[in-house]
């Protein structure tokens, strides 16, 4: 049964010249480069070596070998909201462990990409049958229906909708996006929300603890990055723009 499956560019621009898609079953490899080598997957663009790589399906995951001299190919999760990995020229079997993948090809100023899907991946509860003991502690615990965690999710939005790099809205437009939901959002009780979530994340210390000194900056690039990697927030969560989130310290 195949296990992985390569998803060409599709026809009519510099990309390879066919849509259909192509099954790998775990062991199997296809070549890509601007020569379709041995049946391989073809990019007919002048910037693409002519052995470019190398993907090799291997049950659940994929290894890629990046098999050009100069140039490094970035895996992208399209669903990771810029989660990526770089594979540098010459490294052969980098695994890549994205369910859904895109690899980019940088070619004579153009970004040329193809995807790669994994869709045998599974997933088992943690095993507790017969261990006693407390409960471990959650690592953050966040209530979906406070305000708070509707501040965090707006400030998470632009990457969350495909935007990776997208620079994060500013406090008047968190007020303006949160509105429809909390109407009486304005400047200050958005900043209460983003300082009690560093709090309540441990990206800064509580007001007993906290020792006097200089205004700490990038507080809400920490507060998405930590978000967005640990999948705090999940493009599932935009739902709560438009909801009416419950008061919480104010």
């Amino acid at each position: 049964m195949y296990s992985v499956i390569v998803v060409p560019p599709c026809s009519g621009g510099s990309g390879a010249g066919y849509n259909d898609q192509i099954r790998l079953a775990s062991g199997e490899r296809l070549a890509f480069g601007r020569t379709a080598r041995d049946g391989g997957l073809r990019i007919a663009h002048d910037g693409v070596s002519r052995v470019a790589g190398e993907i090799t399906a291997h049950r659940a995951f994929w290894i890629l070998s990046n098999l050009s001299e100069d140039q490094t190919y970035v895996v992208e999760n399209p669903e990771g909201a810029g989660e990526h990995i770089k594979v540098a020229p010459g490294r052969l079997d980098a695994p890549v462990s994205f369910e859904f993948s895109r690899v980019v090809l940088p070619a004579a100023g153009e970004l040329l990409s193809f995807d790669v899907w994994a869709p045998r991946h599974s997933y088992g509860a943690a095993a507790r049958s017969g261990l006693s003991g407390t409960t471990t502690a959650p690592a953050f615990t966040l209530d979906r229906t406070k305000r708070y965690f509707a501040v965090l999710t707006a400030l998470c939005e632009p990457r969350l909708r495909g935007e990776p790099h997208a620079p994060l809205p500013t406090v008047d437009q968190l007020v303006e996006r949160l509105r429809p939901g909390w109407p009486a959002a304005n400047r200050s009780s958005v900043y209460w929300n983003i300082d009690y979530l560093a709090v309540k994340l441990r990206l800064r210390p509580g007001p007993e603890a906290a020792e006097p000194g200089p205004r700490r900056y990038g507080k809400k690039e920490s507060l998405v990055s930590l978000a967005l990697r640990f999948d705090l927030v999940r493009e599932d969560d935009l739902v709560v723009l438009a909801a009416a989130p419950s008061e919480v310290g104010q």
